[in-house]
């Protein structure tokens, strides 16, 4: 397969995955769950991490600084986060989850635990390893050498 085969086969298997996988579905997670992925993605960093600045937030999820804003006010309103100045910094905002708020990113792991291993199990067992690989490789490929 030349190089330019190997890119239109990269192409029309990953936009497949997106398109099957419900990624392009902006109302709701590829789990199902009633959410815009950004929001599920804030929450399960906020849930990991206990409480982050907006703009490093924003920074692992790669999006602008206002639709980073739109995204807090969002979860703000579903009493999902709270939203606080920074200790050392005034002009800085933390965010941490409410008790709600955790629950909430407890339902949404639970929902992506769930799809991930059915997804899995549809993969013959001596596929498995090599697809993860695959996976954190094609991760690793999209990784900004600037950050």
């Amino acid at each position: 397969m030349s190089g330019t085969d190997d890119v239109a086969a990269a192409q029309e298997a990953l936009q497949r995955f997106v398109r099957n996988f419900g990624l392009h579905q902006p109302g709701r997670t590829p789990c199902g769950q009633p959410l815009p992925v950004s929001e599920a993605y804030a929450v399960a960093e906020l849930h990991r991490e206990g409480r982050l600045r907006q703009a490093e937030l924003g920074r692992r999820l790669r999006l602008e600084k206002s639709t980073v804003s739109r995204l807090v006010a969002n979860l703000v309103n579903r009493g999902w986060v709270h939203r606080h100045a920074a200790d050392d910094d005034g002009r800085g905002v933390e965010l941490d989850l409410t008790d709600a708020g955790a629950v909430a990113a407890a339902k949404l792991a639970a929902a992506r635990q769930d799809k991930f291993a059915a997804l899995l199990d549809r993969v013959p067992d001596d596929h498995r390893a090599a697809l993860v690989a695959a996976l954190h490789l094609l991760a690793e490929a999209t990784d900004d050498p600037n950050p």
